[in-house]
């Protein structure tokens, strides 16, 4: 189907990018600056900043409480943003909605960014916050059941690689794993994958962006053939756990996710695939707010239930 209208609306009032090179700390401040005032934001029983003492350093992390409870499942959660993008702020309403519509405790990680800090130091921060909370489980209110991980774009990256890191540690607590139009190959070759092609322009995301935006990540250390970097390109699949892939008609990501849950499917992995008509890449982030994005949020509260 087209690009849904109100996004399509939306992106056709967005200015040209000023040219030359990207600049980090002005496109930061750009997006911070249109995070809502906190009285504007979905309430939930509790919003706590605290701080995640882990062997990679002292992580800042924020708590989301949906409804008082005696224990909870656990959500870690890894913000998107190319990397180099993004914050706890810039995703506290994805946060919120996740706490609220699949009712565990939601992690949310403030990672360290590129290029300031070189691969793999914000891979490190997720995976180390992974542990930290299942060895911090009684102080969490964890219910030692559910301890899934989720994450849009490049936190989608982070995801598959923290459950394959896990995996090869024999750390075997995380239950499941959600990748929301993950970014699971940075070999931005346009050959290899025809959504790189179909949706090269016009739908916000645009497939010449893709190496510039993702050039600080490269540009600190991350190489493209290093499974960890691009997981799609890990050989064995085997043993991760139940997967949630989210993708968008018209990201031009889209087929390396698919493609990566119809690996994991034939690696004995249970995959579900599910594909967002008429949206484009980063509609959890931007567009939630449409009906039609926000059961996003219900789907993966199913999946997490057991009831998809």
């Amino acid at each position: 189907m087209p690009l849904h209208p109100d996004i399509a609306r939306v992106l056709a009032t967005l200015p040209a990018p000023p040219p030359g090179p990207l600049d980090p700390v002005a496109m930061r401040a750009a997006e911070e600056a249109q995070v809502p005032p906190l009285e504007e934001r979905l309430p939930l029983h509790s919003v706590e900043d605290t701080t995640a003492r882990t062997p990679a350093g002292e992580v800042p992390v924020r708590i989301y409480t949906p409804v008082e409870a005696d224990a909870y499942g656990l959500l870690v959660y890894f913000h998107g943003g190319a990397f180099f993008l993004g914050s706890l702020d810039t995703h506290d309403h994805v946060a919120r909605s996740l706490a609220k519509e699949t009712g565990l405790r939601v992690v949310s990680v403030g990672y360290r960014r590129a290029p300031e800090h070189a691969f793999p130091a914000g891979l490190e921060d997720c995976h180390a916050v992974v542990r930290w909370a299942a060895e911090n489980g009684e102080s969490l209110g964890w219910d030692g059941t559910t301890l899934a991980v989720a994450g849009d774009s490049s936190g989608g990256t982070f995801v598959a690689a923290v459950t394959a890191m896990a995996h090869d540690e024999g750390f075997d607590r995380i239950t499941h794993q959600v990748l929301f139009y993950p970014s699971l190959d940075l070999d931005f070759d346009v050959d290899r994958y025809a959504s790189l092609r179909e949706n090269a322009v016009g739908y916000g995301l645009e497939t010449a962006g893709l190496k510039p935006f993702n050039a600080f990540y490269l540009g600190s250390g991350a190489d493209p053939a290093d499974p960890l970097v691009s997981p799609i390109k890990r050989a064995d699949l085997t043993g991760l756990p139940p997967a949630l892939i989210v993708t968008a008609e018209h990201d031009p990501m889209r087929d390396e996710g698919e493609l990566y849950g119809r690996r994991l499917e034939e690696a004995g992995v249970d995959a579900t695939v599910s594909r967002y008509p008429g949206a484009g890449h980063g509609f959890v982030q931007h567009f939630s707010w449409i009906p039609d994005y926000h059961r996003v949020f219900e789907e993966t509260g199913a999946f997490l239930k057991g009831e998809s």
